[in-house]
């Protein structure tokens, strides 16, 4: 089975209040968003692979995982470059979330990451946005 995925990360701010979105397309056709509270644009493209990844498992079932072959488009040309081993990460927040999606990788029979244009990336970016819409005005940055 080869299934494509949309994902995307978006910060108001950076930090600042971060959303995770997720397009898994056919046979699943069903869209996620998760709300971060504060997070910078890098954390919230990594949390949106996690969210990924862990729904994609539970939609197929853990004794089809590995005949499963993922491509995951991505918005965010440094997110790809680093998950596909071609720039170094950097961030202390970052490394924890790369191990995290180089141990959900390895459940599925392969997982790829394709930058696309954000045009093409519209679903995702739509399922941020409105998780972050639903949670505005709700997080302070600061204490005043």
């Amino acid at each position: 089975m080869a299934i494509e995925i949309h994902t995307d990360g978006g910060s108001r701010g950076n930090p600042g209040p971060a959303a995770a979105g997720v397009v898994i397309g056919a046979p699943f056709n069903k869209s996620y968003a998760k709300y971060m509270g504060v997070a910078t644009n890098n954390e919230a493209e990594y949390e949106a692979v996690i969210v990924a990844l862990e729904k994609l498992k539970a939609l197929v079932g853990k004794g089809q995982t590995k005949r499963t072959d993922v491509k995951v488009f991505m918005d965010s040309k440094l997110a790809v470059e680093q998950l596909c081993g071609r720039f170094k990460i950097q961030s202390p927040t970052i490394i924890p979330r790369f191990i995290k999606i180089h141990n959900l990788r390895v459940d599925f029979a392969s997982v790829s990451f394709q930058h696309v244009p954000r045009e093409q990336n519209k679903g995702a970016d739509k399922a941020v946005n409105q998780e972050l819409d639903k949670h505005a005005g709700t997080h302070t940055l600061f204490n005043l």
